[in-house]
């Protein structure tokens, strides 16, 4: 845990692919200027229409490894064969400056990130069904049909540690979501166990067999 915590905010956002938290999170920055995303660094490569230093800092297998070992990294993660990791530099900087920060991690990072900072909030946003992110994962036009099957099955793995998380987001209507994320960053909505309470039916889809 931190000695002596930086002025601004620490949040973790996570969920499955599909599930539409960089398009909230992008939102969630328009509205709040104060706020900020902490780019991570990935081995994966670049998709058509990413920017290096924009979506991630794309590096080598060799020089994420290099950096993992040397302790650069605030946490990190191992996805679909490919590193993502988040600098502990950009994260102390950002948070120096009197920013907010939020990290768009998978739950193995928001474990780590939670065990290092107490008092960061945890957040996780749950697609509205199965055939909803099926849709959204076929919608993409990147993936080829073996690919989706892995995410999907990928997608109910990630989705059993949603009770890890502070906070839980239902991205069925975009603009509801995104005001539901803003009220908790800002803490005006009740902890998770309600919230989980009324999902209880979209969560025993979404990890359907």
């Amino acid at each position: 845990m931190e000695a002596h915590p930086p002025t601004g905010n620490l949040l973790t956002v996570s969920a499955p692919s599909g599930a539409g938290k960089t398009s909230l999170v992008r939102a969630l920055i328009e509205r709040r200027p104060n706020l900020s995303v902490s780019v991570s660094h990935t081995t994966r490569p670049m998709r058509p229409g990413e920017v290096d230093g924009v979506n991630y800092h794309f590096i080598s297998k060799e020089a994420f490894i290099a950096a993992q070992k040397s302790g650069e990294f605030f946490e990190w993660a191992e996805v679909f064969g490919h590193f993502y990791g988040t600098a502990k530099t950009e994260v102390a900087s950002r948070r120096a400056a009197g920013n907010d920060v939020i990290l768009e991690i998978d739950w193995q990072g928001a474990r780590q990130v939670k065990s290092l900072v107490e008092s960061a909030v945890s957040i996780f946003v749950l697609p509205p069904s199965t055939d909803a992110l099926r849709e959204r994962l076929t919608g993409r036009g990147q993936d080829e049909a073996s690919v989706i099957e892995r995410r999907m099955q990928s997608a109910r793995d990630e989705i059993i540690h949603y009770n890890e998380a502070d906070f839980v987001v239902l991205n069925d209507v975009f603009d509801e979501a995104l005001s539901d994320l803003e009220s908790i960053i800002y803490s005006q909505q009740p902890a998770q166990t309600p919230q989980s309470e009324r999902l209880t039916s979209v969560i025993a889809d979404l990890l359907a067999p």
